[in-house]
């Protein structure tokens, strides 16, 4: 019987091909937008927790000054050398620590210029961060020790001032001094924060102080805890030793602050989870109304089919069965729909992630929701034109024009 239902389905969608179509079309749109947006919003979620993963495994970032908003700190004392030793000597939980200063400089390279971001390190920050060196070398101890004129250049100046030629060995100026290039580091790409993490270049720590910045100051310590440790911990431990050094009290507010990486990747992924799920929920509302397209039409055909109604129940049909015809028809036409929803949707997913440059992650479980919502939605505003269809009285069908 659900076969027969199945074939007469059929044979009306085709007899009426473009009212058939244009009653599709809202459960198409309805359908491919929610896809696209759980999908997109799936692709961009994966690659904010990508990027900051990329910044460093399990890292806590320890920055002198109070937060006052989106990169910005009060005037704080810095920490200087014995901080960061502090750090890795106190605290069981830490496996690297990674202490840095920065400025902004401009880079020359014969005719070419570039400013960048000048960075003082020693070769934990490439543990830290989790950075290798795609051609040359990291540091050596005794240039670290001795403060030698030596760089590695991100991927972003490599390109500004060398072009495709190898810059290693190269003398590049640096505001007042020259250092030579003896690395280049693995491209990153741009942050979650929309920064270029290649848009630097890496000296000595000693170097930075003594030729750039002319003090001891450290304007950055980041920290990376053991795997299998509690971040939190970690972080509880160095706001504790950094309040006891910096000689802070109970009832003062602290004068530094600690940024766990795990925290900002849970406040990003939670925001694009909580803007996808908006979006996937105005665009639902197409469901909503292809439904009610649906319920207009099978009236419409309620009535245009109102002596056939008559005759089938007239020879014997019995109510279920006009029922099920109906009801099936409604089902047919809200699941094609769905079906070329899903078609669209994955095809137009593709080609917005690769406009976006987010990863493409395909999702079966909000695929299946999807067509299983699309057929919910023809056998909900499918019944009332049915049951309508089943309930009429033969003679009154027949007497129909």
């Amino acid at each position: 019987m659900v076969w027969n239902s199945f074939l007469l389905a059929l044979r009306e969608i085709r007899r009426n091909v473009m009212r058939s179509l244009l009653t599709m079309l809202g459960i198409v749109i309805g359908v491919a937008a929610v896809i696209a947006m759980v999908t997109i919003g799936g692709g961009a979620t994966a690659q904010v927790t990508e990027q900051i993963a990329s910044m460093g495994s399990n890292l806590l970032m320890v920055r002198p000054g109070q937060h006052r908003g989106p990169g910005a700190s009060s005037a704080a004392a810095a920490f200087d050398l014995n901080d960061a030793q502090a750090i890795l000597r106190d605290i069981p939980a830490i496996s690297a620590v990674a202490p840095s200063s920065s400025q902004r400089l401009v880079a020359v390279y014969g005719n070419e210029n570039w400013s960048t971001t000048v960075t003082g390190v020693d070769n934990e920050f490439f543990k830290v961060r989790n950075w290798t060196v795609q051609t040359g070398r990291q540091f050596v101890d005794s240039e670290l020790r001795a403060g030698k004129a030596v760089c590695l250049v991100g991927a972003t100046v490599h390109k500004e001032l060398f072009g495709d030629q190898s810059p290693l060995e190269s003398q590049v100026r640096l505001g007042n001094f020259s250092c030579q290039v003896i690395g280049v580091l693995e491209a990153k790409g741009q942050s979650t924060f929309g920064s270029d993490q290649d848009d630097l270049v890496l000296v000595p720590l000693r170097t930075f102080q003594r030729r750039i910045a002319g003090n001891q100051d450290i304007s950055l310590i980041q920290v990376s805890v053991t795997d299998g440790r509690s971040t939190d911990k970690a972080k509880s431990d160095i706001e504790f030793l950094m309040r006891d050094r910096r000689k802070i009290t109970g009832s003062e507010n602290d004068n530094f602050q600690v940024m766990d990486m795990k925290e900002i990747t849970k406040m990003l992924t939670g925001t694009t989870q909580i803007l996808t799920t908006l979006l996937s929920a105005v665009a639902a509302v197409s469901l909503l109304v292809g439904g009610i397209g649906i319920m207009n039409i099978m009236l419409v055909s309620v009535t245009e089919r109102t002596r056939e109604i008559g005759i089938r129940l007239a020879i014997g049909a019995m109510e279920r069965e006009v029922l099920l015809q109906f009801l099936v028809e409604a089902v047919v036409l809200s699941s094609f729909g769905g079906l070329v929803g899903i078609l669209l949707a994955l095809s137009g997913s593709i080609g917005l992630t690769r406009l976006l440059k987010v990863p493409f992650i395909f999702n079966p479980g909000i695929v299946l929701i999807a067509f299983l919502f699309s057929a919910a939605v023809g056998v909900i505003f499918g019944f009332f034109p049915a049951r309508k269809a089943a309930r009429l009285d033969p003679i009154d069908a027949l007497r129909h024009e």
